[in-house]
């Protein structure tokens, strides 16, 4: 008699990335399946290192209340509803887990969303974007001025030093009062101890190099402090950023053939004199200039980071071909394929106003880059500003049977076609829909993660 012994796994499921993604969705298992075994894997010696990192992104939670590039079009709400939606999912599970004691809500403060623009198109641009949203119940709280004292009752710093109106011309702008700024570094690490308090193990120093399919799962293969390594595990969820293409052609995945990124690199001035980060409520969005990709939309964040207020001012294109702040120049190069060439060379012709605008960023002095904040705040003193490094990011490309190669705006779920394994690509804003995106791949591991409206909590920032 034949006898079949079961596999044996050291793991349910291996997490690849120690940022906002393998959190959440180590989180939500963490929740509803507290006896798997999860192990998550971070390259770094500790969480939030890349995309996740306070200073490598601008906190904004991404509602659709200020972002204008989420609506060329002032007619079309659609998007902007879409982002409300999920980011409503995802502000009532962490409300939820901060109402039972699991999370802190520390990470989240309310900060006001404004957009503020200049000249006649534009100002008739913001307006008939405000008659459109606010007939929806989740923008109802809106407001729109052109009147010059408003705005400097809403954005003091914005009108500081601004002259007559003959110097500037006119503005307009909106205001939600709903809007919040968000340390995604501390949620990842708030997210990571429900999953080890659960009996979750995380291992730092441990960058993956490659997956290999196995008769029942996966063996996960890389180095870590103590030589390389082998784990198996049923379940693979690749939340490695800039890595995880590259990741995800080893594993030989059909879903990802054709795919490929494109390295997209920024920096942003900071102000940490908290006199000054204290004279901005909000965070205040402009309008890209005419022919600039939507990715380049300026904005002025009021930042809450380690306690202290700082302000943010950007972002300002960079050039590597590194797919992550702390990867190799080597990145982009590993991720060409014979199959993803062709897609990679069409998307870039078709973006040729993109090149433009990285490189007329790459070429502007420092003069010309602090000239851009001056008109949010004119008043700004170079001397209280630092320009620091941003998040590297990896915009996707997908092919298309018609124009062959298509630069991707935001995220996308990569899932194999037995569900055990899965990647998330792309950029943002990745981390304001992390829960409905977790959502998506538990349900094909036939797991229900329970997203429970709070009481006066729907869209509201958390109190603390």
């Amino acid at each position: 008699m034949v006898t079949h012994s079961t596999p044996a796994f050291d793991a349910d499921v291996v997490l690849i990335g120690g940022g906002i993604m393998s959190a959440t969705l180590g989180a939500m298992l963490a929740q509803e399946r507290p006896d798997w075994r999860i192990l998550l894997l971070e390259r770094a010696d500790a969480l939030a290192t890349e995309s996740s990192g306070p200073w490598n992104n601008a906190g904004t939670g991404h509602t659709g209340f200020c972002e204008l590039n989420y609506m060329p079009d002032p007619a079309d709400a659609a998007k902007p509803l879409s982002m409300v939606e999920q980011f409503g999912r995802t502000r009532a599970w962490w409300d939820g887990l901060v109402a039972d004691g699991r999370l802190d809500g520390g990470f989240l403060h309310p900060t006001p969303h404004l957009d503020v623009v200049f000249g006649e198109r534009d100002m008739a641009y913001l307006r008939q974007r405000y008659e459109t949203l606010r007939a929806h119940p989740e923008f109802a709280a809106m407001e729109y001025t052109e009147n010059p004292e408003t705005i400097r009752q809403w954005a003091p710093l914005v009108m500081e030093g601004r002259g007559s109106e003959s110097m500037w011309g006119r503005m307009a702008a909106t205001r939600h009062p709903g809007g919040t700024d968000v340390d995604f570094g501390a949620l990842t690490r708030g997210l990571t101890a429900i999953v080890t308090e659960a009996g979750g193990e995380v291992r730092f120093g441990h960058e993956v190099t490659g997956l290999r399919r196995t008769l029942a799962g996966w063996t996960v293969r890389g180095k870590g402090p103590e030589g390389r390594f082998a784990i198996r595990t049923r379940r693979v969820f690749v939340g490695a950023g800039g890595k995880a293409l590259r990741l995800l052609q080893s594993a030989r995945l059909p879903e990802v053939r054709g795919y490929a990124v494109l390295p997209v690199g920024a920096a942003f001035l900071r102000c940490s004199d908290p006199e000054v980060a204290r004279r901005l409520d909000g965070k205040v969005y402009g309008q890209a200039e005419i022919g600039a990709p939507p990715m380049s939309v300026p904005h002025l964040d009021r930042r809450y980071v380690d306690g202290a207020d700082h302000l943010l001012f950007g972002p300002y294109a960079t050039f590597s071909t590194k797919l992550l702040k702390r990867g190799r120049l080597t990145d982009f190069f590993t991720t060409l394929r014979p199959g993803n060439l062709h897609v990679v060379a069409a998307a870039a012709l078709q973006n040729l106003g993109l090149v433009r605008y990285l490189i007329a960023q790459l070429a502007a002095s420092r003069r010309a880059k602090f000239a851009q904040l001056q008109r949010f705040y004119p008043a700004a003193d170079p001397a209280q500003w630092e320009l620091i490094p941003a998040g590297q990011r990896a915009q996707l490309v997908t092919p298309d049977p018609r124009r062959v190669g298509v630069l991707q705006q935001g995220t996308e779920l990569v899932t194999g076609a037995d569900g055990t394994i899965a990647g998330l690509l792309g950029a943002s804003p990745g981390a304001s829909t992390a829960v409905p995106i977790m959502q998506d791949l538990l349900a094909r591991w036939g797991v229900t993660a329970r997203v429970e409206p709070q009481p006066n909590s729907e869209i509201q920032p958390v109190a603390h």
